[in-house]
């Protein structure tokens, strides 16, 4: 869900969430649902339009993968060696752009 709310670069409602997700077959209760939890975690936001609401993803897609790295690293006992592994599993290119950033 949030992939199409990040698609759409706007604000969408549950029904527009739903036919970005054609594929998927879900029901409109289950993305209000979805959309709902997500609205809880603070992942989205959500506003009245009328009789619907319009729901719009908080953060940009780079900031929540950015946050989802950060807890997976605070939830290890040893961070050197997590960041040893990952640095040992991306491309050299991307290990040299890490190093620039870096710098």
């Amino acid at each position: 869900m949030l992939e199409a709310l990040w698609a759409a670069g706007a604000s969408r409602t549950a029904k527009q969430v739903q036919d970005a997700l054609a594929g998927r077959e879900l029901a409109t209760t289950t993305v209000l649902t979805v959309l709902g939890r997500l609205e809880r975690k603070g992942l989205v936001s959500r506003e009245r339009d009328g009789r619907a609401h319009r729901y719009r993803a908080v953060a940009k897609r780079e900031d929540h993968i950015a946050d989802l790295m950060r807890d997976a690293l605070d939830g290890a006992p040893d961070r050197g060696a997590v960041l040893a592994r990952f640095l040992g599993s991306i491309p050299p290119d991307e290990r040299d752009a890490l190093r620039d950033l870096l710098r």
